[in-house]
């Protein structure tokens, strides 16, 4: 090395600045994840690694269905973990509800760091699920071999296409099925307490459909009416979106019921008995919520089943989509059979009445009004009778008193 490059080098050492570079600030949130028991709790975690003083910390997550975003304050530890256990007593998390959530940190010196964002579907982890999966379907049960599981995929697809049909709606998203062995299986996890006579549910705004099916001899029937009748309700209100809550309870069972593959033969039974004791529910009254009770509930079932039928055979599948769009506008029930079909409801009820089950309605309507009238009528001629014979005696006592003065 040439003299002077060794002195260049000897100085360029000696002056060199004995002060490190700053260390980059390192800011990160990782390892988000979710633990849960169903029915109990669930615990949202992630790891904070910072070398920055934290100012305030958070927990953001959203409810599949709900509009608002829910804020919980948090606490890192000195490691960097953040934890939160929400207790699903407390409410918020719907069952098989999808949930979104991420973390946010804010710290002393103004930065902010915001973590990616996950998701999970709450479903009910009780039960070692078994899937099959099929284009926009996937079914998931618990009881039963692989067999079980396809027959009820393929019953979904015969139900979804024959809905496609019916409504003249394709489905466009996926559809998840949960079948549970027994209705008291279904009613635990859904928390419907009382309602026992309940086996199956959907839940359309979260694509999800629950149904109650024991594997044995029985499958096969209960497949063919229960998976296609709680798919309808996720294909319906896929037609109307939210307006779907508008729709009035009897059209949108009874249309769930055109989809079951086999017949209902209590529906039958129930109808004929009710016929027979006159005491065939108002459609108007089945508008709203059905009976609670299970004589009620069946029997409203199997009038909105009936009486849905007979629509449709007598106004075809585009007579029920112009009551399906008139009743999603907000029309209320009575007027919304009139402006889709040309007649209110109680009208169409009468005429249904008459052509299925054989009901002279004007008639029955006087029978059951007969005790009221009577009672009416003894109301009236009882101070009739009372005032009538004076009026009567009154000719045969002026008779007398002519008599007597002759």
């Amino acid at each position: 090395m040439p003299p002077f490059l060794a002195l260049l080098l000897t100085f360029s050492l000696l002056f060199a600045p004995l002060t490190t570079p700053p260390q980059q600030t390192q800011i990160e949130i990782r390892d988000l994840a979710v633990s849960y028991f169903y029915g109990e709790g669930i615990t949202f975690t992630a790891h904070l690694f910072a070398n920055v003083p934290v100012q305030e910390a958070y927990l953001f997550f959203v409810v599949q269905g709900e509009q608002n975003t829910h804020l919980i304050p948090l606490q890192p530890d000195s490691d960097g973990q953040m934890k939160y256990r929400h207790r699903i007593a407390d409410g918020i998390i719907r069952p098989f509800a999808r949930v979104e959530y991420w973390f946010q940190v804010n710290f002393t010196d103004g930065q902010t760091v915001v973590s990616d964002h996950a998701a999970f579907r709450y479903t009910d982890n009780r039960y070692p699920w078994q899937t099959l999966e099929s284009g926009l379907l996937s079914v998931h049960w618990y009881a039963g071999d692989m067999s079980f599981g396809q027959e009820a995929l393929d019953a979904a697809r015969t139900g979804l296409e024959k809905a496609q049909v019916y409504l003249g709606y394709p489905p466009t998203s996926k559809i998840d099925l949960y079948i549970y062995a027994t209705p008291t299986d279904l009613q635990n996890a859904l928390q419907l307490g009382g309602l026992t006579w309940i086996a199956g549910h959907a839940a359309p705004d979260l694509d999800v459909a629950l149904v109650s099916i024991e594997p044995g001899e029985n499958q096969s029937t209960e497949m063919a009416r229960q998976i296609p009748h709680e798919l309808a309700h996720i294909l319906l209100y896929r037609m109307t979106g939210p307006p779907y809550v508008n729709l009035p309870t009897w059209l949108v069972e009874g249309i769930a019921s055109q989809m079951e593959q086999t017949i209902n033969p209590d529906y039958v039974q129930v109808l004929n008995l009710a016929v027979e004791k006159n005491n065939l529910i108002p459609i108007n009254n089945l508008c709203g919520p059905f009976p609670a009770d299970v004589s009620g509930a069946i029997l409203a079932y199997a009038e909105s089943d009936s009486f849905v039928r007979y629509l449709h055979d007598t106004y075809g599948a585009s007579g029920l989509q112009l009551l399906l769009r008139a009743y999603a506008d907000g029309i209320q029930c009575e007027q919304g059979a009139r402006q889709a079909l040309g007649l209110p409801l109680s009208q169409l009820d009468s005429h249904w009445q008459k052509a299925v089950l054989g009901q002279d309605v004007l008639n029955v309507a006087l029978a059951n009004l007969f005790p009221y009238l009577a009672m009416l009528a003894l109301v009236l001629l009882i101070p009739a009778w009372r005032m009538n014979p004076q009026k009567q005696e009154s000719p045969a006592h002026e008779r007398y008193l002519k008599q007597s003065s002759d």
